[in-house]
């Protein structure tokens, strides 16, 4: 597997707790990993320092083979804005805006023009089920519905990887498991890799990898076939 993202090393302390004790993942295009293990264990961490959200202590993080992990804060929001996705477990939505706009707004933040952006935007609303709900607002939809807009939002950067953080957490079962097979299937059809961070083994099940973290390192590795 040739790596998108890869965390050499990886190294976190807060304060005397050790949250990553030298962790090392790879992560393909198309690739979909989850990573589990109790609360405290330091997958959330590791999720975060992958994204560039929260800088090791040691070791590295490997955008397409380049170390992002040194970059200045500019570079590295405008790294994250451009090439990441994100998912999170309430999706963070803006409730003054309709859902396309929702969708379009990292690509207005880009610099692209509202009416190409939210043009971009409503492509994604039909192979996410999601055809005429455009112009509703996040109140307006259902949990379902708006993980659903978050995921567009995620993808229409064209990221080279989605991060998702308890993406079906707020949500019953059988929608929750609707949700990540459209992350899942939808991500890999774009080409972009998934991180995923969840406690529900159903869910990790979708994923081509799990990895399980105890004690801020890799305790277990699990591969699916993924058809």
């Amino acid at each position: 597997m040739s790596a998108v993202l890869a965390g050499v090393g990886l190294v976190k302390k807060y304060g005397s707790t050790t949250a990553l004790a030298g962790v090392d993942v790879e992560v393909g295009a198309r690739d979909s990993v989850a990573i589990m293990g109790p609360s405290g264990s330091g997958k959330s961490t590791l999720l975060h320092t992958l994204a560039g959200i929260v800088r090791p202590d040691g070791g590295q993080v490997l955008l397409g083979g380049d170390r992002i992990d040194d970059l200045g804060e500019n570079r590295l929001s405008a790294l994250r804005r451009e090439r990441f996705g994100f998912v999170f477990q309430s999706g963070q939505l803006l409730p003054e805006l309709p859902a396309e706009e929702n969708v379009a707004l990292p690509l207005m933040l880009e610099g692209v023009p509202r009416a190409q952006a939210v043009e971009r935007a409503r492509a994604w609303f039909a192979p996410l089920g999601l055809d005429g709900l455009e112009r509703r607002r996040p109140g307006q939809l259902s949990g379902g519905q708006a993980q659903r807009v978050a995921i567009a939002r995620a993808l229409a950067v064209e990221p080279d990887v989605v991060f998702a953080d308890e993406p079906t957490g707020a949500l019953d079962q059988a929608t929750g498991t609707e949700v990540v097979r459209l992350l899942t299937s939808v991500t890999r059809a774009q080409g972009a890799a998934l991180v995923m961070v969840t406690h529900d083994a159903e869910v990790a099940a979708h994923c081509d990898r799990v990895l399980r973290v105890r004690d801020g390192r890799i305790s277990d590795y699990s591969q699916f076939t993924v058809s």
